[in-house]
C-alpha cells in the first residue's frame, strides 16, 4: 500500500499538471496532506465513494501518461547513471598519483562530477 501510494506520488509529481484542477486539488489532499477519503469528502462536499472513483481515475490517467513517455522511468535511470558514474570517479581520484597531470585529470573529474551532481 504505501509502495503504491508512493508511486502514485511519483507520477503525480511528473504528470500532474496533466489531471484536470479537481482531479489535482483531490490528489493533493490524499497525497501530500495525507487526509482520508472520508476528509477530503467532507472538504468538497462529495461522496467517498466519489473521492475514491476520482482517485482511481487520476491514477489510471498517470498511470497511462507513463506507459506512453515513461518520464519516470528515464528520470531514474538517469538518476542511477549519473550516481554510477560518481562512483566511478571517486573510485578514479583515489588511484590518481601526484603529478601535475594527475592532478589536472583530477581537476576534470571533479568538475564534471560537479556538474552531474547538480543536474
Amino acid at each position: 500500500m504505501i509502495e503504491k501510494k508512493f508511486r502514485l506520488g511519483n507520477l503525480f509529481d511528473f504528470y500532474g499538471e496533466l489531471l484536470t484542477d479537481k482531479q489535482q486539488n483531490i490528489l493533493e489532499l490524499y497525497l501530500l496532506d495525507d487526509f482520508s477519503f472520508g476528509e477530503i469528502s467532507d472538504n468538497h462536499s462529495i461522496s467517498r465513494q466519489a473521492v475514491y472513483d476520482t482517485v482511481k481515475r487520476s491514477e489510471k490517467i498517470l498511470e497511462d501518461y507513463e506507459s506512453k513517455l515513461g518520464l519516470m522511468e528515464k528520470f531514474h535511470a538517469t538518476e542511477s547513471l549519473i550516481k554510477d558514474v560518481s562512483e566511478k570517479m571517486d573510485l578514479l581520484l583515489t588511484k590518481i598519483e601526484d603529478s601535475k597531470v594527475s592532478n589536472d585529470i583530477a581537476d576534470v573529474i571533479n568538475e564534471v562530477k560537479s556538474r552531474l551532481t547538480s543536474i
